[in-house]
């Protein structure tokens, strides 16, 4: 999608941090954006302020993890400008611990939002952008959790499930003329670790955690002071309107972990060097 100008993108997550980023770099670009968050206040504000700057965008408030709100944005964005060509599904928690401190509560949440909302997103736009047949894109955010896991919670098991259906969504979407890319974000300058704001009241009052073993409690403290100065989201953005006119499969926000990544590649194929010349038992 080289010529972006005129084309409809939809942004999960659209009213602060990446996806407000996203949203503002296709807004510069000529893209016309339907903004979509579950916090109505900051999505307010955040259509208003790219208004300011003579921006084709409007919003529309979901909570993604429910299909039925999602397909509602979906016809909402229809009525509003009658295509679209570029999804982005943006939105995500930071939800659950690590082995001894899960709850069921913690894993639905951050799947619904993190996993399943990316799913039903796939469901319900890719027919949206077939339909008029120009073509088009397809953005999930993951996280650099999604290809380097060292901690068991729910949000890197998401991360990775967005990560694998984007590389299989990739193949399969190709010859339809869509687009398939993964954004995979390092610390970032967001409000993901304080993602309970947004909590559906159907989830409870609050998550009842058990005892987050206190090692974990100094590791969210590390991480804590990584996103608070983190990259700019708008420099993300940026990179995802590069991403989706070049077509990157991977879309990254710097080279911090890719030695880390290269050691996980490394130790499996030490997997697969370890039964090399073996005979499989039929």
């Amino acid at each position: 999608m080289k010529d972006l100008v005129g084309k409809t993108a939809f942004v999960t997550g659209a009213a602060s941090g990446i996806g407000l980023g996203i949203a503002t770099a296709f807004a510069q670009a000529g893209v016309k954006v339907m903004l979509c968050d579950i916090e109505e206040a900051a999505l307010a504000k955040a259509v208003e302020g790219l208004k300011r700057t003579n921006a084709d965008v409007d919003g529309v408030r979901a909570d993604v993890s429910l299909k039925p709100e999602l397909k509602a944005a979906a016809d909402a964005t229809i009525a509003r400008y009658g295509k679209v060509h570029i999804l982005v599904n943006n939105a995500g928690v930071g939800g659950g611990g690590p082995y001894g401190a899960w709850t069921d509560r913690a894993w639905d949440w951050t799947i619904g939002v993190n996993l399943m909302a990316v799913v039903w997103g796939i469901e319900i736009f890719g027919p949206l952008i077939e339909r008029h047949g120009e073509g088009g894109h397809i953005v999930s955010t993951a996280s650099i959790a999604g290809l380097i896991s060292y901690r068991s919670t729910p949000y890197n098991a998401t991360k990775y499930g967005v990560v694998a259906l984007s590389e299989g969504l990739r193949v399969e979407l190709a010859p339809r003329g869509i687009g398939v890319s993964v954004l995979c974000p390092g610390f970032i300058r967001t409000q993901i670790l304080d993602s309970r704001r947004n909590l559906p009241p159907r989830f409870g009052p609050a998550l009842d955690d058990r005892s987050v073993p206190e090692r974990f409690q100094d590791q969210v403290k590390i991480i804590q002071d990584r996103v608070a100065h983190g990259i700019d989201p708008a420099y993300v953005g940026e990179l995802v309107r590069e991403g989706v006119e070049n077509d990157w499969p991977y879309i990254f926000t710097d080279t911090e972990f890719e030695p880390l990544i290269e050691t996980r590649f490394a130790t499996i194929k030490q997997g697969f060097d370890r039964i090399r010349g073996r005979e499989p038992r039929r």
